[in-house]
């Protein structure tokens, strides 16, 4: 019963997160509209459909304040990762191809090797900062450091001139009470009015406040779900956190491919791996270890946490060559491929979780381990 008492609370938490995400869409859209195309998409689209995991990795650490929760939101980090980077471009290229919109997506090779070397990065610099068996709030501050560094890049190269991009989100109207619960949080806000900056600014917070209750519903639904199962934190947020605060990623990158915007499209997707590779794990990383002190982490969260750490940075590298290399656009069988990659990634997760024993999961195991061990030596 708590089995699926726990999976449904999980539900719950994507409808509202997703439903949360929509208000901070349309607010980010007006606060972001004169910005370029690619650029939006990296950033504001970026960090706002990000939120989830940021609050998420919040919760972990706060609420189980301990290794456990240091491996839970870095699990939610990476997974989210993965999925950004395998199942959100998939789903672009087959809607939009399916809707017979093209029979193909080219995409900004500018785009691809502006953020995805970008990411790259941040996962290197992710492999060399969480090393060794305590962490303390410098190593937080690293990491955001280097998205800062980012975000200045991509505020500055946009370059001079003023970009007015077409504003058309508006509120549906209608009873704000009842507004509410549905969920529809730019009603709530803005009623039959239009909005304006300051409405903007109000949806914003109002959608952070409810991102931030269905994270925190959503980790304890994890952790029952763990215990439940008899399965760690750790592998839980990999497979089932990270997909949940995923939905408002896909879903605002299917709303640019609508659009016909395809580079804000990844670049939302590649973008939002950077901000949960560095910020997202970043900043509760220094909070929480500028309030508790260093967290110490045991031999088996080393090892799992290392693992996926060069897992995530094996599965980016192949992603990124499979943009680079599509010049002529990428088409279903790309699509296919990352999805086959994704329920890969699934299945050695859960597989791992379930137990060290299974052949060819331990030497996958022992080669992302061997690995990850040839990067501790290099510092």
């Amino acid at each position: 019963m708590e089995i699926i008492s726990s999976l449904g609370l999980i539900l719950i938490t994507c409808i509202i997160i997703w439903r949360a995400c929509d208000g901070f869409e349309m607010a980010s859209n007006y606060l972001g509209r004169h910005m370029k195309e690619g650029i939006k998409g990296a950033t504001i689209n970026a960090i706002g459909s990000s939120l989830p995991e940021l609050f998420t990795t919040l919760f972990f650490l706060f609420v189980l304040k301990d290794k456990d929760g240091f491996s839970g939101g870095i699990g939610t980090t990476a997974g989210s990762a993965v999925f950004n980077g395998m199942v959100i471009p998939a789903v672009v290229i087959l809607v939009v191809i399916g809707k017979n919109i093209s029979s193909k997506i080219e995409l900004s090779q500018k785009v691809i090797l502006r953020d995805g070397i970008a990411l790259i990065l941040s996962e290197l610099a992710l492999i060399f900062v969480i090393t060794g068996t305590s962490l303390n709030w410098h190593h937080g501050l690293i990491l955001m450091v280097l998205y800062f560094i980012y975000v200045g890049y991509m505020l500055s190269s946009q370059g001079a001139g003023d970009v007015e991009n077409d504003f058309e989100d508006e509120a549906d109207g209608g009873n704000r009470a009842i507004a509410l619960f549905k969920g529809d949080l730019s009603t709530v806000v803005l009623g039959d009015s239009k909005i304006n900056k300051a409405k903007a600014i109000g949806l914003l917070f109002l959608s952070v406040l409810f991102i931030g209750l269905a994270c925190f519903w959503l980790v304890e639904a994890c952790e029952a779900f763990g215990n439940a199962i008899g399965m760690p934190i750790y592998f839980v947020s990999v497979v089932l956190a990270s997909a949940a605060t995923s939905v408002p990623d896909t879903i605002i990158s299917y709303k640019d491919a609508m659009k016909g915007n395809y580079d804000d499209a990844v670049a939302n997707a590649l973008g939002s791996n950077i901000f949960d590779v560095c910020f997202a794990l970043g900043l509760p990383l220094f909070l929480f270890t500028l309030i508790y002190g260093p967290i110490e982490m045991s031999s088996e969260t080393i090892e799992n946490v290392g693992q996926l750490r060069v897992l995530l940075l094996i599965l980016t590298f192949i992603v990124f060559l499979i943009f680079v290399f599509a010049k002529k656009g990428v088409k279903r069988l790309h699509a296919r491929l990352l999805l086959i990659m994704y329920l890969l990634f699934v299945i050695y997760s859960i597989g791992k979780g379930i137990s060290n024993d299974i052949p060819v999961i331990s030497e996958i195991s022992d080669f992302l381990s061997a690995i990850s061990h040839w990067f501790a030596s290099l510092i």
